[in-house]
């Protein structure tokens, strides 16, 4: 696995603030929220700490403020100022210094079509180092369940995917270091390097309401532990006292 080189601080030059963008118009199909939130609290979680990544998404992505036509779902930059690219509320390639490293886009009924198409055209233009799609219905939108396009001397070539034979489809993410898998509906990511899948944001709110639950059944534990012992000491002291009682 072949691992970006991430600077560990934002370069100086970008330390000031940029044009902040306006809001994208509010889409009316928002089928595919929830598998946007997920991959953005994932990657989010995975570079947490981390003041140099940029993760965010469903603001615009253009190279200046001239064409505001790009809302991608979910973009990460590295060697950025996170912050200051944050507060614009959107990325402007002309101001950061780079395009971003990754883009994903997740299918809905009405822009599938235009993800593979128009924005992929789109993001080739604006040199996006890495274009993926995910489609959580199969292919019922895009062209097809899962697919990712690498920027190789200013143009587009296709990633290698796998299928596996229990239906799980994934590829491998330079740009991320990570594998994107298309797995039963779900997108996934895989990190080759500790052999383990990124957690979930749903997948860290049930580990947090397990482990709640779990806090709970040992202070109850406790609880009834202490119970016990109090009453089996009331009873220690009656037995005594009867047995004093008798003696005497």
């Amino acid at each position: 696995m072949t691992t970006p080189a991430r600077a560990t601080r934002a370069p100086e030059q970008t330390r000031r603030p940029y044009t902040v963008l306006p809001d994208p118009p509010e889409q009316t199909d928002m089928t595919q929220h929830k598998y946007i939130t997920d991959a953005d609290t994932t990657l989010r979680t995975h570079y947490r700490g981390r003041s140099d990544v940029y993760v965010d998404g469903e603001g615009y992505l253009c190279y200046d403020t001239s064409d505001l036509t790009l809302v991608p779902d979910c973009v990460v930059a590295f060697g950025v100022d996170a912050e200051a690219v944050d507060d614009a509320n959107g990325y402007t390639i002309s101001e950061v210094g780079k395009p971003p490293d990754f883009v994903l886009e997740v299918a809905s009924p009405s822009t599938g079509r235009r993800d593979y198409t128009e924005k992929r055209v789109g993001y080739e233009r604006l040199r996006v180092r890495e274009y993926w799609r995910f489609d959580y219905t199969g292919g019922d939108y895009h062209d097809r369940p899962l697919a990712g396009d690498i920027l190789v001397d200013g143009r587009y070539e296709e990633i290698a995917l796998r299928e596996e034979s229990d239906g799980m489809i994934w590829g491998h993410s330079p740009a991320l270091g990570l594998d994107l898998c298309w797995d039963d509906g779900r997108l996934r990511f895989y990190d080759p390097a500790t052999g383990e899948y990124l957690r979930s944001h749903w997948e860290s709110e049930a580990d947090r309401e397990a482990a709640e639950a779990r806090a709970d059944a040992a202070e109850f534990r406790a609880d009834f532990a202490e119970a016990r012992a109090d009453v089996a000491e009331a009873e220690n002291r009656r037995l005594r006292e009867l047995l004093r009682r008798l003696e005497g």
